[in-house]
C-alpha cells in the first residue's frame, strides 16, 4: 500500500513557520504539524514520524541534530542562508532532493 510523504516543517516564531508551511504545501505530499521549539520539534517527530523536515536555520543549528537522533532515516531540509533551500522559493525542490540551479557554464 502506498503512502504520502510526510513533511513536518518548524521555525522559530509562528509567522515564520506559516511562512515555511505555505512554501512547503504541495498536492504531492502530506505536510503534518509545525514545531517552534526544539522541544516541539522532538515530540512531534514520535508523533508524525514524517519522512521530511524542513527547518528554518533560525530554529539554532541543533535542530537537525535532534531530527537525527530522533529520527534517522529522516531527510532534513534547512531552509536559509547557507541551507539546502536558500530561499522559499528553493524548498519543495531540495524535498524532492533536486539539485540547485547552476553548475558549469557552458558555451
Amino acid at each position: 500500500m502506498c503512502r504520502a510523504l510526510r513533511v513536518l516543517c518548524s521555525a522559530p516564531s509562528q509567522d515564520r513557520l506559516a511562512e515555511v508551511k505555505r512554501a512547503v504545501v504541495s498536492p504531492h505530499w502530506e505536510l503534518v504539524g509545525g514545531a517552534r521549539t526544539n522541544e516541539e520539534l522532538v515530540q512531534q517527530l514520535d508523533e508524525w514520524q514524517p519522512d521530511v523536515v524542513v527547518i528554518d536555520l533560525g530554529l539554532g543549528p541543533e535542530a537537525a541534530d535532534r531530527v537525527h537522533e530522533s529520527r534517522p532515516g529522516a531527510r532534513v531540509v534547512t531552509v536559509g542562508p547557507g541551507g539546502d533551500a536558500e530561499s522559499d522559493q528553493d524548498v519543495k525542490p531540495a524535498i524532492l532532493g533536486l539539485p540547485r540551479p547552476g553548475g558549469p557554464v557552458r558555451g
